[in-house]
């Protein structure tokens, strides 16, 4: 089953939508991790969920860049970390240092101390000079520093925090799916915002807050984990929203759906080992005899033998042969 991303609308109503599903991408990143130890249960739920959650977000504001969606603290996992590019190819991996154990919440894998943050990056792909991308960063805890225990409640603050705007949204994976469903207020534009008064802005608080985006709010928190990851998009969509105005748009052809891809290369890696400096790179050759590199995202092993890591500190046009690896 190919993993896909339906986005509909309320018709009339300031209210839009999106669901995900993740099958064959989300079954190809547990099969590359696999290939290191896999996850515990509780991290492959909070991977699947974060990547299903980003994959909503980039579709959601059409952005030309990298959205990078992050969360860290003080658990038995340092850091998870989701990566989806404006083609909906997405990576995700997570740094796990200590024990973990099935079905715990958000805070007891990140929040243990209630210091963990949750940062989004946007990185536009075509940066100007001395361009930054921009990050929000948010705690893993509400306005009374009380412990946020889903990714998805993180997230949901995040939107009314930063973007002002009121958003639901349901997330839930498992070693074979990662399933989202989005809702979130329409910003109202018309006939109210062109007088640019305070009652302008007032009325357009209101409608923007109306009992129509509430209503369908209750609606889709309504939907239970095991329906999100049994059910197909029509099913769902049906049982949730029946009585409801929905109008779902149809992918114009040639639209990719969402899918596992890495933007690692032999490349990349080269350029951080230059960082590193040459007695660095020559202190790891006379101990190990090689510089070997593993890609978290997807495994990859890129290897630079002697001749390789000499290359990589000389002047164009004087590099010797390679015998460079890729594993």
């Amino acid at each position: 089953m190919v993993s896909e991303l339906h986005k509909f609308i309320f018709e009339g109503l300031p209210v839009r939508g999106m669901l995900v599903r993740l099958t064959d991408s989300w079954q190809e990143v547990l099969k590359r991790h696999a290939q290191s130890g896999g996850y515990p249960q509780a991290v492959t739920e909070l991977l699947g969920e974060m990547s299903a959650a980003a994959v909503l977000m980039q579709g959601n504001i059409k952005f030309n860049g990298s959205l990078i969606l992050q969360v860290f603290g003080d658990g038995p996992v340092k850091l998870a970390v989701t990566e989806v590019e404006p083609d909906f190819a997405f990576r995700t991996t997570a740094k796990v240092v200590g024990e973990v154990a099935d079905g715990v919440p958000l805070s007891q894998l990140i929040n243990v101390n209630n210091t963990g943050r949750c940062a989004i990056t946007l990185d536009p792909k075509d940066r100007l000079p001395g361009q930054q991308p921009y990050q929000g960063v948010v705690p893993l805890y509400g306005d009374r520093r009380e412990k946020l225990e889903r990714i998805s409640e993180v997230l949901e603050h995040y939107m009314l925090q930063s973007e002002q705007l009121d958003t639901r949204l349901v997330l839930a994976a498992n070693d074979q799916l990662a399933a989202g469903l989005l809702i979130q207020r329409i910003p109202t534009t018309g006939e109210a915002n062109l007088s640019g008064t305070a009652a302008a802005q007032a009325r357009e608080d209101a409608i923007g807050l109306s009992e129509d985006f509430n209503r369908i709010a209750i609606l889709a928190a309504s939907l239970k984990r095991e329906e999100l990851l049994t059910l197909d998009a029509d099913t769902l969509l049906h049982r949730l929203f029946w009585q409801e105005p929905l109008q779902r748009f149809v992918p114009a052809d040639g639209v990719l759906q969402p899918r596992f891809a890495c933007t690692c290369s032999r490349e990349r890696v080269a350029g951080m080992l230059q960082n590193l400096g040459v007695d660095e790179i020559e202190s790891i050759l006379e101990e190990q005899g090689q510089v070997q590199i593993g890609c978290d995202f997807c495994g990859a092993q890129y290897v630079f033998d002697p001749v390789d890591a000499a290359q990589l500190f000389l002047q164009r046009g004087q590099q010797p042969p390679s015998s460079s690896q890729v594993q």
